[in-house]
């Protein structure tokens, strides 16, 4: 069982090729060995998600005000149908979200048609900066977005995902706000919108590689010089429980004959397994390690998973397997969802591999703190009192030069959203 643990990078035994064939038959004549861990809370993963609501929340929120010609709109635009986009609790208003972070969100105020003053908001230069930076970061990595969402639309039976879909993993991703006019548009020998019998958009692949593309863990056996195995497919994957995991015999059993059956490309075709065994439990597996390979944090929604199921050829209850695998996967219950966590790609709270994404919102999640601080010391109380003045000489053209802070007081507007997001969103900058 150890040999699981500490990971596929060390010397690993593997069965023989007999072993190898009879536990390959026995697999696929038999049905799914019984055993169901028990899931341990991870305080340390936890940490990972918590707070990232509010940072994909401003971050929407700036590139959907970056996206307007006038760099400003009115709060009801930023509210609405858009709201469903930002994941925010339902009881907190967006405007007073946006409050919170007056050193990215500046507010003013315009009439209406009948007169009355409707609050819009503007980006701050900081934010402005970061969020060109973001672009630019895009725009160097270009490549490897359109390798994400090629190879997202290779996991599929049919390689086609509605927008909707795509649109809900955008963030994981780290795909841009315009992904549409800036990858698939600037793709059209490789993408194709499409219109689905329900009459919804979706995107399909319509040049697909030569040769299908190797997968993570496949990638990850061949930097350790083991092709042999991946010729063979003889390829486990790294599992680790927080510290007061207890595995009975049982477990560790099922474990390791589990861990040495074939392991089948996410990419490959795999009608000829029996979805009732524990070989198709292992594809399975794989194909959630590629996707969560595939977001930049190694981390999504289950919610998102759970939308795949179809477009992935899985069978009912597939997201089981997250409980018969917290070696491999952990779902954080924070932030009244379900989280799945890759397990080998964060080293404590911090992942191991970097994107240069995860570098801009780190920054942008730092930006925030330094807002929320100075709101909460009364800093922009001061200059709250300035720009009231002569408001009204300033409503033509205002987008470009003026603004106005919001009115509420600091207490009424922390004492509607209280919680430990803010806490640990600040983490990032730790």
């Amino acid at each position: 069982m150890l040999r699981w643990i500490s990971g596929i990078g060390k010397s690993c035994k593997f069965p023989s090729n007999h072993d190898r064939n009879l536990g390959f038959r026995y697999s696929q004549r038999y049905s799914l060995v019984n055993v169901k861990l028990t899931w341990v809370k991870d305080n340390v993963l936890d940490s990972v998600v918590t707070g990232e609501r509010e940072l994909r929340a401003a971050w929407v929120i700036v590139s959907t005000i970056a996206a307007d010609p006038g760099c400003c709109l009115p709060i009801y635009r930023l509210s609405g149908r858009r709201r469903g986009q930002l994941g925010l609790p339902e009881y907190l208003k967006v405007s007073t979200f946006m409050r919170k972070y007056p050193n990215i969100f500046s507010e003013f105020h315009l009439p209406d048609t009948g007169g009355t003053l409707v609050p819009w908001f503007r980006l701050s230069p900081h934010a402005i900066e970061l969020h060109q930076e973001s672009m630019a970061v895009f725009n160097q990595n270009q490549r490897d977005f359109l390798d994400r969402i090629t190879k997202l639309l290779l996991l599929t039976k049919n390689t086609i995902l509605p927008l909707q879909t795509i649109d809900q993993l955008k963030w994981d991703l780290g795909l841009p706000h315009d992904y549409l006019d800036s990858i698939v548009t600037k793709h059209q020998n490789i993408f194709s919108l499409i219109n689905l019998p329900d009459s919804r958009l979706a995107l399909k692949l319509i040049s697909k590689p030569d040769t299908l593309p190797l997968s993570q863990l496949q990638k990850n056996a061949i930097f350790q010089k083991r092709e042999d195995d991946v010729r063979n497919n003889k390829l486990s994957f790294k599992i680790g429980f927080p510290r007061g995991f207890g595995l009975n015999k049982k477990s560790i059993k099922w474990l390791d004959e589990w861990q040495m059956l074939p392991y089948t490309s996410p990419y490959s075709d795999s009608s000829d397994l029996d979805p009732r065994t524990d070989v198709s439990e292992k594809r399975i597996v794989g194909v959630f390690h590629e996707l969560l390979n595939l977001t930049i944090e190694k981390k999504t929604d289950r919610k998102n998973v759970s939308n795949l199921r179809k477009p992935l050829n899985l069978p009912q209850k597939f997201t089981k397997v997250f409980e018969r695998h917290p070696g491999i996967f952990y779902i954080s219950k924070k932030n009244n969802t379900q989280t799945v966590v890759l397990r080998e790609a964060y080293d404590g709270h911090r992942i191991v591999e970097k994107h240069p994404v995860s570098e801009i919102r780190n920054r942008f999640g730092c930006l925030m703190k330094e807002g929320f601080l100075d709101k909460s010391r009364g800093l922009y109380k001061k200059k709250e009192i300035g720009v009231k003045l002569r408001e009204e000489d300033k409503l033509d053209g205002v987008c470009e030069n003026g603004f106005k802070l919001g009115e509420e007081s600091e207490g009424h507007m922390f004492s509607e959203y209280e919680s430990d997001e803010t806490a640990q969103l600040f983490r990032l900058c730790d």
